[in-house]
């Protein structure tokens, strides 16, 4: 396979990060994008990927990350795992900001990233044939509401709706949208971002056999991104195997039921 460049965004953590580290490993070239622009030089450094730090609901980073990205290379895949929860507030409890947080990183980032770069994805196909992949990580949360996670199953299920209309107005063009939406998975930052105590973060993970971890999520979206070009992979549900729904999560030890 030709070398092919992508940008990960959200790369200074979790899922992003280790995204762009499995992207590395198979011969990738990847910008990495986030706001913080120290862990993203760390993980520059470590893996040979580009940094470029951006916040991706400021449309002015967006347009200069575009203008960079012209200006240094073809494009060949966009993995958007930026997004991000605040809150488990029930709906009469809920903070408008935070749910105005929500939507503006999981929604509005998601249609501005996109605008911005797909036509740099069409010249590339144009110029050099084969296909381009739009990637985006979401959530199970897209998919089943649940108590105190309102606001989050709002902003995500906008996103996955982004996705699904996209992969509808690319019909006929050689541009592979697909969603990633992942259960469990316990990272660094998540949880705690989320809920803001590191004791309640910690509460989310206790005595769950094997939860995902961000790795686990990048080896998928590795394969997404590497699959033969007339494969697309719409739409990829991961839970933990303790994890049977969204509201089905067992804590302890996973066992053979005995019969009976």
């Amino acid at each position: 396979m030709a070398r092919r460049r992508a940008v990960v965004t959200g790369a200074s953590s979790g899922i992003g990060a280790a995204t762009v580290r499995a992207l590395r490993a198979r011969g990738w070239e990847v910008v990495g994008v986030a706001r913080r622009a120290e862990r993203l030089a760390a993980l520059a450094a470590e893996t040979g990927a580009e940094a470029f730090a951006a916040d991706l609901t400021q449309q002015a980073d967006v347009d200069a990350l575009a203008a960079h990205l012209a200006a240094t290379g073809p494009l060949h895949a966009l993995a958007h795992v930026a997004g991000g929860a605040r809150g488990a507030d029930r709906v009469e409890d809920g903070d408008p900001d935070d749910w105005t947080w929500m939507f503006e990183v999981n929604v509005l980032a998601t249609q501005r990233v996109v605008q911005a770069l797909l036509p740099q994805l069409r010249a590339t196909v144009d110029d050099e044939g084969g296909y381009g992949d739009l990637l985006f990580v979401t959530s199970t949360a897209a998919q089943a509401a649940y108590p105190g996670g309102s606001g989050y199953n709002a902003a995500k299920a906008g996103e996955s709706m982004i996705v699904g209309a996209l992969r509808l107005e690319l019909n006929g063009e050689p541009l592979r949208v697909t969603e990633i939406a992942p259960g469990l998975v316990q990272t660094e930052e998540f949880a705690l971002t989320r809920l803001g105590d590191a004791e309640a973060a910690a509460a989310v993970y206790a005595d769950v056999q094997d939860p995902l971890t961000a790795e686990d999520v990048a080896d998928v979206i590795a394969y997404a991104l590497t699959a033969p070009g007339h494969v697309n992979l719409d739409l990829v549900t991961m839970r933990p195997v303790a994890q049977s729904a969204q509201h089905l999560l067992h804590r302890g030890p996973l066992s053979v039921r005995e019969p009976g």
